[in-house]
């Protein structure tokens, strides 16, 4: 089958799961729902990279490695350190390209720039473990089924449509989080300015858009002149 395919399949699967992962991760760590990544909708594209990169990497040969237990530990940490350089160049060209910081692990131990760090290494290894032994057989199976059942392809092209004019819509968004950035030298952290829109909507007791995490009655001038003074405020 064609392997542009099969990774495009893998890649919905993978963006919409890590969805919904990160969604119930982050209620259960800031105990609010929060729409995790900077698109709308309901996918996060650095899990579906992720997924069809792991897909990959559990089909290369390792049984020049005699001893099933060595192979098996080599792949899961070899895994892991993929997805941390995913992550890394993920987040760089966010940071250097469109001065937007979409996570920050600045307060982790042995961060590189807050964009890695060794525990979520560490999480980011545990999932390619429980992929590898738990799920790896279930994508096999799915793609197999892809296989037999080729109008899904249908459902894929319309989830790329939708993604496409997502990241259309979202990065309109970022350039004028860019151009104000460099306007007042400064980063902005994506999640932190998400969190300050909701705070003032639950001050200003107004409806929640949980989806659409920046949309707001305030203009965007006066949220982000708010924004900065806050930043200059944690610098000092």
């Amino acid at each position: 089958m064609n392997v542009a395919l099969v990774l495009a399949f893998l890649f919905y699967i993978g963006s919409s799961f890590g969805w919904f992962l990160e969604l119930f991760f982050r209620r259960i760590i800031a105990k609010k729902w929060i729409n995790p990544g900077f698109l709308t909708g309901p996918y996060l594209p650095i899990y579906g990279i992720g997924l069809g990169t792991l897909f990959l990497l559990s089909l290369v040969d390792m049984t020049f490695v005699e001893n099933i237990i060595l192979r098996n530990v080599m792949i899961i940490i070899f895994m892991g350190i993929i997805m941390t350089i995913l992550e890394y160049m993920a987040g760089l060209i966010f940071i250097k390209g469109l001065k937007v910081k979409l996570w920050d692990y600045s307060n982790m131990w042995g961060n590189i720039d807050g964009i890695i760090c060794p525990l979520y290494t560490f999480l980011w290894t545990v999932l390619s473990a429980i992929y590898y032994f738990f799920i790896q057989n279930y994508m096999v199976d799915a793609v197999v089924w892809l296989s037999n059942n080729l109008a899904f392809s249908f459902v894929i092209g319309f989830f790329f449509g939708i993604l496409t004019i997502d990241v259309a819509h979202s990065m309109n968004l970022v350039v004028k989080l860019r151009k104000f950035a460099q306007e007042n030298d400064i980063l902005v952290k994506f999640e932190e300015l998400k969190a300050s829109i909701r705070e003032d909507q639950e001050k200003r007791k107004e409806k929640i858009n949980y989806l659409f995490a920046f949309k707001t009655k305030r203009v965007w001038e006066e949220i982000l002149t708010e924004y900065k003074s806050k930043y200059q405020n944690r610098r000092k």
